[in-house]
Parts: structure tokens; C-alpha cells; sequence
């Protein structure tokens, strides 16, 4: 089973659970889930079997997600990067391929532009900070502001039929999703552990990656200074990155592919996990 063991590691405000697959001395690929409710387990259920047929596969529940927790302080763009650097360090890995989704696919973004000589390949998955301006910035930036807010939220959240209804909404195929029960089971898990430790509803990613009338986080104008290859894959019902952003970022870095994924929305290693096993897997086999 690919998640059936795991290791922590300690590092200086908590721990950070690891998972791995595959053969020790093939290349390294590194999994970075998303923000919310996601997990190694839940965001890579379907994918990480696949790439470890014949690569070392590394997943890890990030910051304040399954188990890495408790953690504290501050864990924005800054920290995350340093985590995938603290990670790349303990497993003695020189150089992998980073594969991220959503807010992993903004991390992994950052840290292959500020680290390219241990970046093997860039893949971002509907990946965030790609934005200047949001839908509602100001009324968004202003509502982020209350803590005890998002924290009831995270509460509010973990109700399981108001959670059943969200992810019947997130996932392009609703309820007909591949192991959608198993899916829900993971996310009403993680919603039970974030309102028991009284977190908020988003991470301090999202939050502080947010200005009142810009996005701090954007790393569009950037991009030009990539210097490692890169996939971009598009699921073309997500409704939180669009098609026109991610068709900018993939003009502004230097060699980048885009992958659009027909039937997928945001969650699309979840939505459909064939489509984009086949896309990553071309692109790994190009770098190899």
C-alpha cells in the first residue's frame, strides 16, 4: 500500500509526516498537495502508485494537514519553500521533480524560481498565486482579517452534510467521482482534525498571499526567470484558476507545456486521474 507507512521528521515548528514509493535510487519526484481540506492521502490517492512503478516518490502532508500538526507560527510562501528545502535535505535528494496542486503548485512555482539549481521539472497543477486581482479582493482581504471567523468556519465545515454537498460541487463528476466515499472519509477526517485544533478554515498561504486591492502573492511577472522545464496542467471546469491565467503563465515561462484536462475542474488528479497520470508521466519520461 503506498500510504501504509510514513516517517515524521521534526523539524522547528512541527512536524512533517512523509510518505514514499518506489525505488530509493530512482529519480525523485515530490507530491505538494493543496490548501483547505486536502491531504497526501486524499490529493494523491490516485497518482502516487503510478509514478512510483519506476520513480522514488516523495508526498508529504504539508503545515497544519493530516499528520503535520501541531504547528506554529507563520507558515506563508517563505515557510512552505523552506520546507521543501528542509525536506529535499533530510532525504539527502539533490535535485527533484516538484508536482504540485493548487497551493502546492504555487509553492512548487516559487521554490523552482528560487532554487532552480534542485528543480529536475516543474509540474503545476491548477496551481495558485498566479493572480494580480481576485473576484471581490477588497470584501475577501477584509473578511480574512477576522480570525475568530474563519476559525468558526473551519467548524462549520466539518459538518458532514454540509461538507457531503461542497465536495458534490467541487468534483466535476459529483458523486459519480472514482472512490468518492473513500474521498469523503478522508475529508471529514481532516475537517474533524482542523476545528479540534482550533485552525482556520484557510491556511496562512491563502490569507497572507492576499492584499486589499492587489494579490501579494504573483508570480506571473517572474515567471520569464524560470529556469527549469515545466508542465502546466489545466483541468478546463476549474472554476478558481482560469483558462486565460494559465495560458499567461505558461507564454511567460521559458519552454513551458500546457496540458488541458477535458472533464476536470479543480481537484483534477481526483476528477480525472487517467488523463493526468498519462500527462505527467509523458513529461517525467521526457526529462529522463
Amino acid at each position: 500500500m503506498t500510504f501504509a507507512e510514513h516517517q515524521d521528521l521534526d523539524l522547528a515548528q512541527g512536524p512533517l509526516r512523509v510518505y514514499q514509493a518506489g525505488p530509493v535510487g530512482a529519480p525523485c519526484v515530490v507530491l505538494l498537495h493543496g490548501a483547505m481540506l486536502d491531504t497526501a492521502k486524499l490529493t494523491w490517492r490516485h497518482l502516487m502508485p503510478v509514478l512510483a512503478r519506476d520513480r522514488r516518490v516523495v508526498a508529504v502532508d504539508l503545515p497544519r494537514h493530516g499528520g503535520s500538526r501541531p504547528w506554529s507560527g507563520l507558515v506563508d510562501q517563505a515557510r512552505m519553500e523552506r520546507v521543501v528545502e528542509e525536506l529535499l535535505d533530510h532525504l539527502g535528494v539533490p535535485r527533484a521533480v516538484l508536482v504540485g496542486l493548487s497551493m502546492g503548485g504555487g509553492i512548487g512555482i516559487g521554490y523552482a524560481l528560487a532554487r532552480p539549481e534542485r528543480v529536475a521539472g516543474l509540474v503545476a497543477i491548477n496551481p495558485g498565486g498566479l493572480d494580480d486581482k481576485r473576484p471581490m479582493q477588497l470584501l475577501t482581504w477584509l473578511s480574512l482579517q477576522c480570525s475568530p471567523l474563519l476559525r468558526w468556519s473551519a467548524r462549520w465545515v466539518a459538518s458532514p452534510s454540509i461538507l457531503r454537498r461542497s465536495m458534490i460541487r467541487t468534483f466535476s463528476q459529483g458523486e459519480g467521482t472514482r472512490d468518492f466515499e473513500a474521498l469523503m472519509e478522508l475529508s471529514e477526517a481532516e475537517a474533524q482534525r482542523q476545528a479540534e485544533h482550533g485552525e482556520r478554515v484557510l491556511d496562512d498561504w491563502q490569507i497572507v498571499a492576499y492584499g486589499p486591492r492587489r494579490m501579494r502573492l504573483n508570480h506571473i511577472p517572474e515567471l520569464p526567470r524560470l529556469r527549469v522545464p515545466s508542465l502546466w496542467v489545466h483541468g478546463r471546469e476549474d472554476t478558481l484558476v482560469s483558462g486565460a491565467v494559465m495560458r499567461q503563465a505558461v507564454e511567460s515561462a521559458p519552454g513551458a507545456v500546457l496540458a488541458e484536462i477535458g472533464g476536470a475542474g479543480h481537484l483534477a488528479p481526483l476528477d480525472r486521474p487517467d488523463a493526468v497520470a498519462e500527462a505527467i508521466v509523458s513529461f517525467l519520461d521526457g526529462l529522463d
